[in-house]
Formats: structure tokens, sequence, C-alpha cells
């Protein structure tokens, strides 16, 4: 891989020493000047105003070569000044007391202003490398929302590794055997030892590798990438020259972004299971709405079948063996309708409440008030057609049909006698009366 340059520095400039010979040479020339100017200044104007012109030199070395250099420039200016413009001059002696304070005051101001320059410049260097690190982390943080799965995670997650720490770098996944999930541009295999201590990072959550742990035989560092279950992948980092990728503060930028690619993997993969979850609700809703119509519609054909043979069999004439067997494959089938009708996917709803009653289809019990209501099979199927189509009128036929069978289909009174006995069990307000049409369950409400 070629040599890429870091995005983000691993170290704040102001703790790198700054000092060049480009800036020494710098001060030096600026002492010269200040000393041939001081010279004019003091045949014409005395030396008070010369003690000034050996300020900018302190001023300079403290924000071009930091602390250290600055103080020993402030020495330096002082000794100039001592040397060249103190009686006697051209030696580092002082004979006028006045002199000792000019010098001692000169010596005073250079060191307090070359400490709050330097205070100064630390400061602006650390707020540059904090905004460079975090506007790292959030370019970082940005790729990553791009990303719609595990895989595609890891591709932009070693991509962004190698470019911002110059280096190798890859992601690995799986326990207890791990796998390379994606590698920056020329990794495209991790060996045997490789993995093993991939493994190792992933399984006990903490780093592992070249110069870490437990990797004399890899030139990688894995770093596990850790959630609330533990750890969910591992970034694999190594140079070609066996140096760490990684060490001092650049550790605690590369755990930030290792956290980012944790939410990453998280929301990738509770949106998978979102996106399946959806699936699996229009998939029930299609099955639910297959099975209504397979109660609603297929059963009373099948009703009316089995009254057709039965007026033939009264009747004669017909092949009665034919008849029989045509009868009792009907029984079967209806049977079979019978049982598909009943699996409506109530197990994955919540009973279906009016009022105070709450009906539970799928276990089949009745609660009013938080106690049983016993209801014999008839007044049971009759409710249960009105809750599964509950809001809807249902005819006085439909439900004749529906629970007694076609034969019985011009029998109101029976099903009269069983909405009775359930308004009195339930309560008069459960089902609504439709003059000459039938009856309807209220509107349901969640329990």
């Amino acid at each position: 891989m070629a040599d890429m340059m870091p995005l983000a520095p691993s170290l704040p400039a102001a703790l790198r020493p700054r000092l060049t010979w480009y800036a020494a040479g710098a001060l030096l020339v600026m002492f010269a000047l200040a000393t041939v100017i001081g010279h004019a200044i003091a045949a014409q104007w005395g030396r008070a105003p010369v003690l000034l012109l050996y300020l900018p030199p302190v001023l300079a070395a403290a924000m071009l070569a930091g602390r250290w250099p600055a103080l020993l420039t402030a020495v330096a200016a002082t000794l100039a000044y001592n040397f060249f413009f103190t009686e006697p001059t051209y030696t580092l002696l002082i004979h006028d007391p006045g002199d000792v304070v000019t010098v001692a005051m000169l010596l005073l101001v250079g060191l307090v202003t070359s400490q709050l320059v330097t205070s100064l410049r630390h400061q602006g260097e650390l707020a540059a490398f904090h905004a460079s690190r975090n506007a790292t982390i959030a370019g970082f943080a940005r790729r990553l929302l791009s990303c719609g799965d595990d895989v595609a995670i890891a591709e932009v997650a070693a991509s962004e590794l190698a470019t911002i720490f110059a280096c190798h770098a890859c992601m690995v996944a799986g326990q207890p055997e791990a796998r390379l999930l994606a590698g920056a541009e020329g990794v495209d295999r991790l060996t045997e030892a490789d993995l093993a201590v991939a493994a190792q990072a992933l399984a006990k959550g903490e780093p592992a590798g070249r110069h870490i742990s437990g990797g004399s035989l890899t030139d990688w560092q894995f770093y596990p990438v850790r959630a609330g279950a533990g750890a969910l992948a591992a970034a694999g980092l190594a140079r070609s020259d066996g140096m760490p990728p990684v060490e001092g503060d650049a550790l605690s930028l590369l755990g930030n972004l290792l956290d980012q690619v944790a939410l990453a993997l998280e929301r990738a993969r509770l949106e998978s299971a979102g996106r399946e979850n959806i699936v699996l609700r229009e998939r029930d809703s299609l099955r639910t709405a297959l099975l209504g119509s397979i109660g609603s519609d297929i059963r009373p054909r099948l009703h009316a079948i089995a009254a057709g043979l039965r007026k033939l069999q009264r009747a004669g004439g017909a092949d009665g063996e034919v008849l029989h067997t045509v009868a009792g494959e009907t029984a079967r089938l209806t049977g079979f309708i019978d049982n598909l009708a009943d699996l409506d996917l109530t197990q994955a709803q919540d009973p279906i409440s009016v009022g105070a009653v709450a009906i539970d289809l799928y276990r089949r019990t009745v609660m009013r008030g938080g106690e049983p209501v016993h209801l014999t099979p008839k007044e049971f199927a009759v409710l249960a057609e009105l809750a599964r189509n509950s809001g809807r009128v249902l005819t006085h036929r439909y439900l004749l049909r529906a629970v007694w069978g076609p034969a019985h289909e011009d029998h109101v009174d029976y099903l009269r006698v069983a909405v009775s006995a359930l308004r009195k069990k339930l309560g008069e307000e459960v089902i609504q009366n439709e003059p000459a049409v039938g009856y309807r369950l209220a509107v349901q409400s969640a329990q």
C-alpha cells in the first residue's frame, strides 16, 4: 500500500519540538538588528528605549519554538542588553545599581512574556488539534451513515482507518472462527496466525497483536469494536516497517472511531431486524386475510354442498355409494377448512376488547371485568364470527350458515336465542342490532 498522510495529527503540535535551524537563524538576525538599532537609538535618546527592542525576539521564539526556547531567548536578550548597553560595555559586569534593576526587569518581563505567549500558542494548537480530531470523527461517522449492512460498514471503516493512520487496515468478525470482513487497498487475506490473534481480541474484548499481547506470529494489532453485547468486530492495523501503527494520544482517537463503527453496526442490525419484522407482519396480515376468506367464503359453500347431498340422499334415485363417498370427502374437507379458519394468527394479536369484555379468539376465552364468562359452543361461535368482523354488520343468514350450517339459515330463532344469552352474560352494549338485517360487535379497541 502506498504511504498516505493521516487526516488528523496523532499528537498535539504543542507537544512536539518546533525549534528549527530556520527559526534559530531568524532569532539571531532579530538579535543583530535589535543591537544595531539599539546603538543608533542610544546615541540619540539614551538607553531606556533600547530595552523594548529585545522583546520582539522573545515573542518570536515563543511563537515559533515553544516554552523552553522562549525562556532561553529571554535570558539571551538580558545578557545581550547587559553586554552591549550597560557600563562597563562589552562585559557582563554591572557597576550602576540602576542598571541592575533595569536588567532584572528586562529578564522578568521577558520570562513572563514568553510564558504568556507560549501558553496562548499551546492553547491555540490544542484547540486546532481537537477541531481537526472532531472533524475526522464527524467525517468518519458520515461515511458510515451511508452503509446499509455489516460488509459495507467494514469496507468503509477499513478504508478510512488506513487513511487516517497511514497504515494497512482491515475488519474481522465472527466467533469462535474469525473471518476477514473487508480490507483496505492491498489487504485481501489474513494468515491463520492473524485470524487466531483476531479471534483472541474478539473473545476477550481486549486489544491483541504485535507489541501488545499474543502477537509474536503476526504483524497486526487487533482492536475490538465493543458494544453492550460484547465485541461485534475487530479492527486490524499494521505498518509495513513493523512499527506500532497507533500509539500515544492516537489511541484515544482510534477508540472514538471504533465507537462510531460499533454504533453503525448496531444501527445496521436494528434496521435489518426492523425490515424483517415488517416483512413478517405483512406476511401474517396476508395469511390472516386468506384464512378469513376461507372461513367466510369457502366454508358456507361446503355447507351448501353437504346440504345438497343430504337432500339427494333423502330423495333417492341416485347412486348411494357415490353420494356416501362425496358426503364423506365433503365432511373431511369441511373439517380441514374449519381447522384452517381457526388459524387466524390471533395468537400474535391482543384480545379484542369491547368495554369491560375481552375476547381472546386464540385461547377461546371471554373475560368480563377480569372474570371468565362461560359460553356454550354455539354462543362462542356466534361471538367469534362477530369478533372476527368487529364493526361490520353480519346478516342473519350469514351467521346461521357459519354457525349452524346452510340447513338452518332460515331458523332466525336459533340466532336470537344465542344473541339474547350473550347479551345477558356480556352486557347489552356488546352486540348491536341492525333491524331486519343482522348484528355487529361494537368497534374494538386495543386492550
